[in-house]
Order: C-alpha cells, then structure tokens, then sequence
C-alpha cells in the first residue's frame, strides 16, 4: 500500500491497493482505514461520491483490485483514547506464547483473561497487543475468535490472502479445533454427539446469552471424555464442529454438566467448591489446531494447559483419592 498524500483525518487520502488488499469490499476496507467512524457514515461518504476508484464513483459492494487508486475523504471523528501501551510482562508473555508462525500465519496460546480485541469497555485486547509489538508488520487479523476467559490457540493471519485461505478453510470445515473442558458432575457416556439449535438472546441488561431453542441455528458439538474425577467432575475433548457463539458452554450445560468456572452458564455451587482448588477461572482451553497451510500441507499446533489448571486437575484428583469413593480414572 502507498499514499500520496497525508493520513490525517483532516485531508484528502489516495491510496494505492496493494495484492494483500485486492478482492475485497470497499465498504469493509473503510470500515479498517476509517477505524471508529460508524457504518452509516462510511455508506453515506461512499453514496455521495466522495469516495472513488480511479477517480469514478463507487458503490458499497465495489470489490478493489490490486493497483486501484482510492480516494478517501476528509472525515471528522471523535477524538479517541488511545490503547495503552503494552507492558512488558504482557509482551514477554505473549512472545513465549506463540506456538507457530511462519510468512503468512500466527498461532497464539492466548492467556485466560484477555479479550481478543478491544471494544466494550476494555481497550487492549490481544490484536491490538500484537499490532503494538510488531508495528512493521503491514497487517495483522484475527482468523477467529475465543471468549476472554477461554484460553489457548488461536490463529492470525499476517496477510490478507491468508486471511481468505483461512476463512474458507473453516467455512469447509477444513480446520479442525479440538478443546479441553472440566465439567461438572460424572459424564456417563465415553463419547457423545451434541446436535441442538442455538439462538442468541439479549437481556434487558444488555448481556448476551445463548440458549437451545428450535428456531436457533444448527449447531453440533462432539464430546469425549478424557478423564473422570469420581463422580464430581469430568474432563472432555470438545470438538465444535458448527462455530456458534458460546456454542460448548451452552451444550455443556445443556447435557447437564456445565462447564467449571462458568460464570454465566455454570452452576455456582460447582464454581465455589472448584475455586477452593484454586480453578478461579473458566475451565474451557483451545488445547489444538489442526490446519491447512496456505504455502501448502497441514500443520498441527498443540497448546498446553496453563499451571493454574494442570494444578487444580491434580489437587482434584488427590481430593477424589482421599475421599475414597471412586478413583480419579474410573
């Protein structure tokens, strides 16, 4: 990408697109190079004409080509804060986290905690961490997305025709993710096939909460159990084989056997007692990728469970020993 005139806010920008932002929408390429200015702005700029491809009026649904000469117009936004600064701790963990990462791609075990981006209250996430840490890199997306508290894999693309790779990978259902749930409560079966619509419900409050419902989206989960903590807890492979939002919290629960840690699909007496144990946290891990690679093959990224977990899964199994009852692997 070059530009031949200044990037304010303030003044005319012509940019020159590049084969990393070729095939797509102008609308969507705005929405990047306008950051914080609304949608409806960002279509009304492009109906008026002031937006233009070599020097002709567009429409929102105008695909770039490499090479195209794009004018972007003076647009006034509300100052906003900046992100703050990535601390050290948090960049010396992120830089040991990475799994994987070659020319076109990042796999990250991202910590428990930390949003994957920023918005909504909380203004850096992990993207904006890894743009900071890297500000020669040209681009950096996210292919895909984790809830705050879930840890581990997740990938970024560090090209837009990566990106795209990666996009219809999953809309093929050419990657596979496989997680590591704690459950609550003894999961009777060793294997199990979790097929119910999904349906995103907005509370009064403003909180988004997804529930089994028949008018939902199909979703479909499968589940194998790993290891049973006598009749107190069980720990599962989950494979989404559907993306919904939340979509394993919400099977878990709907099988009976929430997540541990679940604060808003959980049970909280189950929470408490596994706190005790130390398992303060959502026990939900992207524990692995499996994917193809653009530059050809496929590639398997494994992430570990974090301390906080493997020591809560052993203190658990010494609890369940001395209560005698039933063994940790029955």
């Amino acid at each position: 990408m070059s530009e031949h005139q200044g990037g304010s806010a303030t003044s005319v920008r012509f940019v020159t697109i590049d084969e990393e932002q070729a095939g797509q929408r102008i609308d969507n390429f705005l929405r990047t190079q306008l950051k914080g200015v609304p949608k409806s702005m960002i279509y009304r700029i492009v109906r008026k004409g002031e937006v233009r491809a070599n020097k002709k009026r567009i429409k929102p649904e105008y695909k770039l080509a490499e090479g195209d000469l794009i004018r972007i117009p003076p647009v006034r936004v509300a100052d906003r804060v900046a992100p703050p600064a990535v601390s050290d701790g948090l960049q010396s963990h992120l830089e040991a986290a990475i799994l994987y990462e070659d020319d076109d791609l990042m796999v990250i075990n991202k910590p428990s905690g930390l949003a994957v981006h920023g918005g909504s209250g909380i203004s850096l996430g992990l993207i904006e961490a890894l743009r900071q840490m890297r500000p020669q890199a040209k681009f950096l997306e996210l292919v895909h997305r984790l809830d705050r508290d879930t840890s581990g894999c997740i990938m970024v693309a560090k090209k837009r025709s990566a990106l795209i790779l990666m996009h219809q990978a999953l809309q093929g259902s050419r990657i596979t993710k496989i997680y590591n749930a704690l459950v609550g409560g003894h999961w009777s079966s060793g294997s199990r096939r979790v097929e119910a619509p999904l349906r995103k419900n907005e509370l009064k409050s403003g909180e988004r909460v997804v529930k089994v419902q028949a008018d939902g989206k199909a979703a479909l989960t499968e589940f194998k159990v790993l290891n049973r903590f006598g009749r107190r807890a069980t720990l599962v492979e989950a494979r989404p084989i559907t993306g919904r939002t939340h979509q394993i919290r919400v099977h878990a629960q709907f099988e009976g056997h929430p997540i541990v840690g679940d604060d808003k699909y959980g049970v909280e007496e189950i929470n408490q007692q596994m706190r005790e144990l130390g398992l303060k946290r959502l026990f939900l891990h992207a524990a692995e990728l499996r994917f193809p690679l653009p530059s050809g093959g496929r590639h398997i990224v494994k992430a570990p469970l974090d301390t906080v977990l493997t020591t809560g899964l052993e203190k658990l199994s010494k609890q369940v020993q001395q209560g005698g009852s039933n063994k940790a692997s029955e």
